[in-house]
């Protein structure tokens, strides 16, 4: 395994804000409340991280580290200088910066000698110097299911389970599905132009779920909530952590108690729920609504989702019936335990730094 040498400064920071997670073997993690249910997911990768990585003087490293999540950059003039200092430094030693971007957000980072890694991307007009990193929760079957892998038995028909936000689609009758992939071509592009796709969160995502829910060819196992995390994180910024945790539970019973889970996008061009159910072992029903997937050009993707484009959308339920229909008994067990590798092996914080050094050639 390739040990990339980094350089990093923690005097670049954004005052106030914690550094990012590739630093955590180096200089500890940040504070975590242990209320929270996504503590303790970076555990594993502080312990063990230092295998893939060495901190080095600028001049000896093979690129520079923003110690800072981007996010924490934007709007912040003090953080800007910062960082635009550190891009500079970095540049005149000849070495890349790398930026870690954890948000909603695709705006555009233009400053030369840099590789982004950012959840929010769009393949029409991703950059060559931009990567995408899978957005991080607890380890599901660690945390819930006493390390072992629930597995599932395959049935004559799919379960398709969703539980989360998704805002009401209102009077949607069977007659208009004929109509409903023109309709989502249109308002997509409508919505790019006006706004970005910002705030566009339900425009796949309820009419997948519209389909399956009356679908006959499969059976849905959905809880729909009214509210983003069921109202448990209010705008205020007071978390209520019992509610949040009652809802996380209800979340990931409704995860093992299907067998494919809808992934769709939602502020941001990626799903958090992508990651989470290949975590436990369950098989993305993924809409691609133009993503960018983490190691795209090394993993297969197809071969662990029912995949959508996002003109397909008012052929989800029978896109799942056949996937589902395809796979031998043996077959769907052993899918479910290579959704659960392929997250351990790339997508892990793990398993995504174990092979970072991928994304760049250096000799």
């Amino acid at each position: 395994m390739r040990v990339l040498k980094i350089f990093s400064d923690k005097s670049y920071l954004p005052t106030g804000k914690g550094h990012i997670a590739m630093l955590y073997p180096f200089w500890g993690k940040n504070p975590e409340d242990p209320r929270d249910p996504s503590s303790g997911r970076f555990d594993r990768y502080t312990e063990i991280g230092s295998s893939f990585f060495k901190m080095a003087p600028l001049v000896e490293a093979d690129v520079a580290v923003f110690p800072g999540a981007w996010e924490h950059v934007i709007g912040n003039r003090d953080a800007l200088k910062k960082a635009e200092e550190f891009i500079e430094k970095a540049t005149r030693a000849g070495k890349l910066t790398v930026i870690f971007f954890f948000s909603d957000s695709d705006e555009e980072i233009t400053y030369k000698n840099i590789v982004i890694f950012r959840t929010s991307l769009y393949r029409s007009c991703r950059k060559p110097n931009e990567f995408a990193m899978p957005a991080w929760s607890e380890d599901f079957v660690e945390k819930y299911s006493n390390r072992k892998l629930p597995l599932r038995e395959k049935k004559e028909k799919a379960v398709v389970g969703f539980c989360g936000y998704s805002p009401p689609f209102k009077e949607m009758h069977l007659s208009f599905r004929q109509k409903l992939r023109s309709v989502i071509h249109s308002s997509r592009r409508l919505l790019k132009k006006l706004i970005g796709y910002k705030n566009v969160d339900s425009y796949v995502r309820t009419p997948a779920l519209q389909i399956l829910a009356v679908s006959h060819q499969i059976d849905s196992n959905f809880i729909i909530r009214e509210q983003f995390l069921g109202g448990a994180s209010p705008s205020s910024g007071k978390i209520d952590f019992e509610r949040m945790n009652k809802l996380r539970q209800e979340y990931v019973q409704n995860m093992v108690e299907s067998d494919y889970i809808l992934c769709a996008r939602g502020g941001g061009n990626f799903s958090y729920r992508l990651y989470e159910t290949l975590s436990c072992g369950r098989i993305p029903v993924f809409i691609n609504t133009d993503c960018v997937l983490p190691y795209h050009s090394e993993i297969n993707w197809k071969k662990y989702c029912v995949w959508l484009d996002e003109n397909e959308v008012d052929r989800t339920a029978e896109k799942v019936a056949e996937f589902h229909e395809a796979l031998s008994p043996d077959d769907f067990v052993n899918l479910q335990k290579r959704c659960r590798k392929l997250w351990e092996d790339w997508l892990s914080p793990v398993g995504f730094f174990a092979n970072f050094h991928r994304h760049f050639k250096i000799e």
